[in-house]
């Protein structure tokens, strides 16, 4: 049996350097292939669905990803007795559950359902809030031990090693509004050798390599970790207010905490030795944990209307950087996002205060705008927005849900966008948006659909174990580490369509290659979906967004 390669070092570094394009080339796009209606209803429940497929654990009995079976049952049994940690979802195209990813996944699922649940299908906003629910009972089990946050459980190799200089983040700053709440002292953040666990191409449901448990603790601070995880939870307890009140008491009671304990021991997970070898070079914290802090507050102050966390945002946020002008949006840089959703307040007339978020929500529109005399974003000649580094596709679904959010609030007022010599409104923000997934959804210069099972081609060969790998349920025999090399080596299409899934997608040149090994481009995540399914709920709702329903 042929030795499985080292499998990549995936490099998804983040840069905070926007692109310029010169205005020729951007202010209007070519199209010379044919465009056509898309079917956004079918999309979105593709993309919901995929969620299924990335399902650590014990499945339910309406599973319908039936490929799959039960996998990591014993997770956190290597951290001690009473310490359960299955369940939670793989980040990607291998057997990790990434703390940090998950619950920026959960946070955008779940600012899916609230910003446009009103227009999913009445079955797809009930898987919507399944899959949200499939994160947040995992999150709740990462605070479940005092004195720790459970941040990640696998084995796999991401990024470069993370530099001082690179992994640091800002200088940490102590002047802060104190939050009151009894916070877990220990928070799981991962569970899962990544090393060892890249080493193979296994089934989850097969893989024996080591899941090794990684926490944060007072002794070892992870802000950013547990900032997310206070913005997941908080997020997801007004998706589940009308429906399960109990269950949301509960989360914005543990949100709370979270926060707490990300406040109180600040510091980034990235700084510390043990944590630094499993979490980079996989995820490691380049940005910083400040922009957590805020997210963090910004989502509590949302979800419980307590003016304490909106005075901790004033006055925190010029030390936590609330003013770098960072054009960013993901896992790791929360800065755009923070923005948009602090607007809302401000926009609304309820805080205005909070003037200064509008305005740099403002600035960031503006560089998406390509006749606007803003330094632009960089666009591909086929009209995809695009940042270096991989994965690109996340940056398409992240920020055509910004766009669409922060047209949303726009809507509601009077507010306009100033880009120099143009006023933008909320008509030409939706547009931008629906350029944006129209090209994922088939119309580029490949001709070709980047979600798995939508349209007539897309990815047959991602970049994800149990998909290229015999289903447990036809192969059931015992697949070992090494066993799966003949499949990643394969040119032939993957036997379990992971339907829904969004791979990385093409790169500047518009150009995609279907190739496995290629997996800065056939490698879904969770946080490139997540974002995506409020986007094509929206078009459910508005297909044509120059005739939108009000």
């Amino acid at each position: 049996m042929a030795s499985a390669p080292a499998h990549h070092l995936r490099v998804r570094v983040l840069l905070v350097v926007l692109c310029a394009v010169s205005a020729s080339a951007s202010a209007s796009f070519p199209w010379p292939w044919k465009r056509s209606g898309h079917d956004y209803r079918d999309a979105l429940a593709k993309c919901i669905l995929f969620f299924e497929g990335q399902r650590s654990g014990r499945l339910p009995a309406d599973q319908r990803a039936a490929w799959r079976g039960d996998s990591g049952v014993s997770d956190g049994r290597a951290a001690g007795a009473g310490v359960d940690l299955e369940g939670g979802y793989y980040d990607a195209g291998d057997n990790v559950k990434f703390g940090f990813p998950m619950a920026f996944t959960t946070t955008m699922l779940s600012w899916s359902v609230l910003e446009f649940g009103d227009d999913m299908p009445r079955e797809e906003r009930r898987h919507a809030a399944d899959a949200v629910r499939w994160g947040t009972d995992y999150l709740l089990k990462t605070l479940a031990h005092p004195g720790v946050i459970f941040m990640q459980a696998s084995a796999r190799a991401r990024r470069p090693h993370c530099t001082s200089t690179a992994c640091h983040g800002r200088a940490r700053r102590r002047t802060r509004t104190r939050v009151t709440g009894r916070s877990p002292a220990l928070c799981m953040m991962q569970v899962g050798d990544p090393w060892k666990d890249h080493e193979c191409w296994e089934r989850p449901e097969d893989m024996d390599t080591e899941r090794t448990v990684y926490n944060v603790s007072a002794g070892r601070p992870g802000s950013e970790v547990a900032g997310e995880t206070a913005a997941a939870l908080a997020a997801a307890s007004m998706v589940f207010r009308d429906g399960d009140r109990e269950y949301a008491e509960l989360l914005l009671d543990s949100a709370k905490k979270a926060f707490e304990f990300a406040d109180s021991h600040r510091g980034a997970y990235s700084d510390d030795m043990d944590l630094r070898a499993g979490g980079c070079p996989f995820y490691c914290d380049f940005n910083g944990y400040q922009d957590e802090l805020l997210w963090g507050a910004a989502w509590l102050r949302r979800a419980s209307g307590d003016d304490t966390f909106r005075e901790y945002i004033q006055n925190n946020g010029k030390t936590l950087g609330a003013e770098d002008s960072i054009n960013e949006f993901g896992w790791d840089n929360k800065h755009a996002g923070l923005n948009v959703l602090i607007s809302k307040e401000f926009i609304e007339g309820e805080a205005l205060s909070m003037q200064s978020y509008k305005e740099s929500a403002d600035s960031f529109i503006c560089t998406l705008i390509p006749e606007s005399s803003s330094p632009h974003i960089q666009y591909t000649p086929g009209g995809m927005i695009y940042k270096p580094g991989g994965s690109n596709m996340q940056h398409v679904t992240s920020i055509s849900f910004l766009l669409l959010t922060y047209a949303k609030y726009l809507t509601k007022s009077s507010h306009t966008v100033n880009c120099g010599d143009i006023s933008v409104g909320p008509d030409t923000l939706r547009l931008q948006a629906k350029k944006q997934i129209d090209y994922l959804l088939g119309d580029n210069p490949m001709k070709m659909s980047y979600m798995v099972g939508y349209g007539d081609r897309y990815p047959q060969r991602i970049h994800h174990r149990g998909s290229s790998l015999p289903s447990i349920k036809d192969h059931p025999e015992r697949m070992a580490c090494k066993d799966g090399t003949p499949y990643y080596d394969s040119s032939s299409p993957n036997p379990n369509p992971l339907v829904g899934a969004i791979v990385g997608g093409p790169g500047e040149d518009d150009a995609y290659g279907d190739d496995r090994a290629d997996y800065r481009k056939s490698e879904p995540t969770t946080y490139i979906n997540a974002p995506l399914v409020g986007v094509l709920a929206y078009f459910v709702g508005n297909p044509n967004p120059g005739h939108i329903r009000h």
